[in-house]
């Protein structure tokens, strides 16, 4: 009798955490996490018209002493060299330019004013980049004549500039893409952030918001940022992409979108911790107008400015 009732009691409480366990499944919406697999790469202009892949990075600060080897060494593709192939091959691929294009950017390894050399150019267009997000708090270290000079470089090598509040619509494999880039490092007007949202979002089959936002060194978003992303989604975003922490920071799914609260750094010359020198590549694939994969890959900086990937 007794092996009895503990055999009922038993399969009773296995019934028990199969269903919470059911339950917790699905309220995941709110939860977030990130997942690293190897992600799937079609070459760029494939022909499989049903889905493409964009490929996303984090900061991307090509001044100070990045700038200052790259002079030292006379190679202003140094930065890319190990990750171009991987980058360029995504149907699109997207990143966050932290330091100006300017033409008399000084050669130093200290300060808080960023700039970089205009030759850098040449490893953003090795490694494929698409579209560059310029609306955080940095691109404006060398005022308005830094701004349009780096504005002026990208278009040249048609990449696209993301400007603070200025949307970004193209066209690839019959869907239009819509890009908007929000600095919020300092005071905003949140109500302004949706409006602009809910305005593009008829206008395009998808839509991707960069937020330059958060606490830097904070490796979890805040209440804040995360109420913020969900208001964006409702409000018509499909991907937000995040910036300005320099660490990597989790990501969630969210009503069948996804948000990363932060890519970390890509390419930056913050040597003095492991965090720091560490960030994400993040590839979405899009079928039928939807997010059906999100895959990351770790990317780190074994030397100053040159991040590898990560087996």
């Amino acid at each position: 009798m007794f092996r009895k009732r503990f055999f009922i009691l038993f399969l009773f409480l296995i019934f028990l955490t199969a269903f919470f366990s059911s339950f917790n499944f699905f309220k995941n919406e709110t939860k977030y996490e990130t997942r690293y697999s190897s992600p799937t790469l079609y070459p760029k202009n494939h022909q499989q018209s049903f889905s493409f892949t964009l490929l996303a990075v984090g900061d991307i600060m090509l001044g100070r002493s990045v700038n200052s080897k790259m002079r030292r060494l006379n190679n202003f593709t140094y930065p890319f060299e190990k990750t171009w192939d991987f980058l360029k091959s995504a149907d699109l691929t997207f990143g966050n330019l932290e330091s100006p294009f300017f033409s008399n950017c000084p050669t130093t390894d200290t300060g808080m004013t960023f700039c970089a050399d205009p030759r850098a150019i040449e490893g953003l267009v090795k490694s494929g980049f698409d579209i560059l997000n310029l609306a955080n708090n940095h691109i404006l270290n060398y005022g308005q004549a830094g701004l349009k000079q780096t504005q002026e470089i990208l278009k040249k090598e048609n990449i696209l500039p993301l400007v603070q509040n200025e949307e970004q619509i193209l066209e690839i494999k019959k869907t239009k893409i819509g890009f908007l880039g929000f600095n919020l490092t300092g005071t905003f007007n949140k109500e302004q952030v949706l409006k602009k949202i809910k305005e593009i979002d008829p206008k395009v089959d998808i839509l991707i918001v960069s937020f330059h936002w958060g606490e830097e060194y904070s490796q979890e978003p805040s209440k804040d940022q995360i109420e913020l992303a969900h208001q964006a989604i409702d409000f018509g975003a499909d991907l937000i992409l995040g910036h300005h922490p320099h660490v990597i920071q989790p990501s969630e799914k969210y009503k069948e979108k996804i948000i990363v609260y932060s890519l970390g750094n890509f390419i930056f010359d913050q040597e003095w911790s492991q965090e720091t020198k560490k960030g994400l590549l993040g590839v979405f694939t899009f079928q039928n107008k939807k997010i059906i994969r999100a895959e990351f890959k770790e990317v780190y900086s074994q030397t100053l400015g040159q991040p590898e990937i990560e087996n």
